[in-house]
């Protein structure tokens, strides 16, 4: 009777839980293609003009494969759009363009309102087009983590390597600015190499471009998206699953009204660079209003008080989580040092958390802890907003004209 009781408690108090999580998810959905990407017999009608529509099995289709459809684009100026019909895609996508480039997903979502990351601990997210790279930097198999994304977008392979050691891979300073405008709409991208954290496994890498992305799905355990250096990238309405640093690099990322799955725990959900700079930087990641939460029941179960919100790649690691849902996966004491021997921990560390809710946020023990910053209203104001932290090239913020305005 007991147990019969315990494992009642605990489904009621998960269940709770989901509709807690709930109760701030988005609105609406990105719209600005919602026509456009709607499931006819019309392919592209409601598109801008010009757009590409790839297909694996229609006569109508300009590509069957969606790197040839950017391939065609060239490395032009001028905008693109292509239409990607549902299927699953085996294939590595790299985006040097620096052209506006939008990968439109096809999909009722948008046009019902539907949201894509409205997902509980009983339920998962799956978008019509899936996009799949299985890879993994296993014992260093390859030269850098680059080599096994899913989706990489730069201008050139150097922007985008990920390196080694506290100040990563030296972009060289001459390297131009990549896509300009680069957005994708309900496409999951997935690299699920092994179903375990089996060595760095990116389902998404950019660098030294802006970066947009509504309604996607990210798969992967380990170090599932990397952000590099003058990196800007903005996430809505997405879910973002790993286990193992599974949020990492040296840019700016803004990740809004999504969900992070919790695929297991090790390391920290976010593990970022700080880099030294002329003028004053805000590179980090934050997450607002978004629910952390374990992928599924079963291992909801197993990680009760076991995951960490993030450790110090270096020791100017900076990430807020905003006005967010924890589930009791989360340790009560939020952030860890990086390792015992180094934990990359300085006067210049910020790792923190604001106005979080849930089960598993405990403020008692984070703000006890001396490793994770509990931020009042004046703390966080200057990072509250995609304009607060997303900069230019040169440090001038303000810089979100690139984020689909149906959204801000």
């Amino acid at each position: 009777m007991a147990l019969i009781f315990k494992a009642v408690l605990v489904t009621s108090t998960l269940l709770q839980a989901a509709v807690a999580a709930c109760s701030k998810r988005p609105a609406a959905p990105a719209n600005t293609y919602k026509q456009c990407q709607a499931l006819t017999n019309h392919a592209t009608e409601g598109c801008p003009p010009g757009t590409i529509y790839v297909a694996q099995n229609d006569s109508r289709a300009h590509f069957d494969t969606i790197q040839a459809a950017i391939d065609s684009l060239g490395n032009t100026t001028t905008p693109g759009h292509i239409l990607i019909a549902p299927g699953n895609y085996t294939e590595q996508l790299n985006v040097t363009r620096q052209g506006p480039l939008h990968l439109i997903g096809m999909s009722n979502k948008p046009l019902n309102g539907d949201l894509y990351s409205d997902i509980n601990v009983n339920t998962t997210a799956q978008n019509d087009v899936q996009i799949w790279w299985n890879s993994a930097n296993h014992n260093a198999l390859f030269s850098d983590n680059v080599y096994t994304g899913v989706l990489t977008v730069g201008p050139t392979l150097n922007a985008t390597l990920t390196g080694s050691g506290p100040t990563g891979f030296s972009v060289p300073d001459d390297t131009p600015f990549g896509c300009t405008d680069f957005r994708a709409y309900n496409i999951d991208f997935r690299n699920e190499f092994v179903p375990f954290a089996d060595g760095p496994a990116h389902a998404l890498g950019v660098g030294r471009a802006n970066t947009g992305f509504y309604s996607c799905g990210f798969y992967s355990w380990q170090d599932t998206i990397y952000i590099g250096k003058l990196g800007n990238a903005l996430f809505y309405d997405s879910v973002i699953a790993g286990q193992v640093d599974f949020l990492y690099g040296f840019g700016t990322a803004y990740i809004a009204q999504s969900t992070l799955s919790l695929r297991s725990c090790g390391g920290g959900v976010t593990a970022w660079k700080g880099t030294n700079t002329t003028f004053a930087n805000k590179y980090g990641v934050y997450i607002d209003k978004t629910q952390v939460i374990a992928s599924n029941y079963t291992i909801a179960q197993k990680i009760i008080g076991r995951c960490a919100l993030g450790r110090p790649w270096n020791s100017q690691h900076r990430s807020i989580f905003m006005n967010s849902y924890f589930d009791a996966s989360i340790k009560p004491a939020g952030y860890i040092p990086w390792g015992p021997t180094t934990p990359n921990l300085s006067n210049l560390t910020f790792m923190a958390t604001w106005k979080d809710y849930g089960p598993g946020y405990n403020e008692t023990a984070e703000a006890q802890s001396n490793v994770t910053l509990v931020l009042t209203d004046s703390d966080v104001a200057p990072y509250r907003y995609p304009a607060n932290v997303f900069s230019t090239p040169d440090g001038t913020f303000g810089n979100i004209w690139w984020i689909d305005q149906s959204v801000l």
